[in-house]
């Protein structure tokens, strides 16, 4: 007995829904090991001193840190079916999302202040750098938010936003000194390949890919145009300049 489209329709669902559950988990994971394993290698540096950084550096660490264990633990959240935990917390992590642009930005401004740029990036590429990746995730995440709603959308645009904030932790494992001009295009270009894994699985799955992706990608990519076209602009170098004193 052949069985009813509507019947193999609703089959596949929960398979499907079981599937994307589990790689959006593979993904969380591997952007948390991607930044567990970046500054592990910072940290390892006889040149590093983390532990006489100012209090804002360990502030920023921390308050982006929590973000990374908070999207691992959405997602595991998500694959065991817990949804009301993970509905309470994400209202948690929507405001957590405006703490880290008032971090991320004090932060940025405090490393030009302090003269703690680091030697690769000149001052006015860091200063848009910065600014404009933690608002791009700022975008992202909470237009997340607003979709949340529409799964597919959410976790999409949910994930895009998280490997924006991969930035710091990938300037700590590619080889940035010797990028020269190219080491924020190569920090993006990275966290493209991310977005390129969850592309590829779309495809395999879905036979398509969801149009969240090019939304996210086109947000890295606009980010990195912004960083390359203002990064030397003249009002930038003088903002720059004017809090390094």
């Amino acid at each position: 007995m052949t069985d009813h489209p509507t019947s193999i329709a609703r089959g596949r669902e929960p398979t499907r829904a079981t599937s994307d559950r589990g790689f959006f988990l593979i993904m969380a994971i591997a952007i948390a090991l991607t930044v567990v394993v970046g500054f592990s290698v910072s940290f390892a540096r006889p040149q590093t001193a983390f532990a006489s950084a100012p209090w804002h550096v360990h502030l920023h660490a921390a308050v982006f840190s929590l973000w990374i264990a908070l999207y691992l633990v959405q997602n595991a959240l998500v694959t065991r079916g817990n949804f009301g935990l993970h509905r309470t917390l994400g209202v948690f992590g929507a405001g957590w999302v405006l703490v880290m642009v008032a971090v991320g930005i004090h932060t940025t401004v405090m490393a030009l202040v302090l003269h703690r740029v680091p030697p690769f990036f000149p001052p006015g590429v860091f200063l848009v750098l910065d600014v404009a990746g933690v608002l791009t995730f700022a975008a992202l995440t909470l237009a997340a938010v607003a979709l949340r709603r529409d799964a597919a959308w959410h976790k999409r645009l949910m994930l895009c936003g998280t490997i924006m904030v991969m930035s710091p932790a990938l300037g700590r494992l590619l080889p940035m000194p010797l990028l020269g001009p190219w080491a924020s295009w190569a920090v993006s270009g990275t966290m493209l390949l991310y977005v390129l894994v969850a592309v590829l699985y779309d495809r395999a799955t879905r036979g398509k890919v969801h149009p969240a992706y090019a939304w996210g990608t086109g947000a890295i990519i606009l980010t990195q145009l912004l960083i390359a076209g203002l990064g030397f602009a003249p009002p930038i170098l003088a903002l720059a300049a004017r809090l390094q004193g």
